[in-house]
């Protein structure tokens, strides 16, 4: 038998990063299907959670127009940077995701990189490591 999560309608608004009362907003015009526990709460299966949420991201354009072969580009605003003589740490807010990078402090200067600024981090990795809580049981 195959266990198919579900999600209270708290964890579904945690998770997309809005609130409660937007996912009942989508639940009540029927954008979010949703069904009841065995103790009556509202629950959406994890599978159709997983596809609004597929279908309502909206990734920011790269405004470099470039085209490479890394799929995984995270498009936001430069929030800090931190720099010694040689190196510095870039933290990027990409939609709700925070990515930081280590970079040159010449690279740094070079791109001018800075709080506010638009910047894209492309990242290509030979492994992902993906966690589940509970191991997928």
């Amino acid at each position: 038998m195959f266990f198919v999560p579900q999600y209270r309608v708290s964890e579904a608004a945690e998770l997309l990063g809005v609130s409660d009362d937007t996912v009942r907003r989508w639940v009540d015009a029927q954008q979010l299907p949703v069904e009841s526990d065995d103790s009556g709460r509202l629950v959406i299966e994890g599978s159709a959670l997983a596809e609004f949420a597929r279908a309502r991201a909206r990734a920011a354009r790269d405004p470099s127009g470039i085209e490479r072969s890394a799929r995984n580009r995270f498009v936001g605003l430069v929030t800090e940077v931190t720099s010694d003589t040689v190196m510095s740490q870039v933290e990027l807010q990409c939609g709700s995701q925070r990515v930081v990078s280590l970079l040159s402090t010449e690279a740094v200067t070079d791109l001018g990189l800075r709080p506010g600024v638009l910047a894209v981090a492309v990242v290509k990795s030979t492994a992902v490591v993906i966690e589940t809580p509970g191991g997928g049981q």
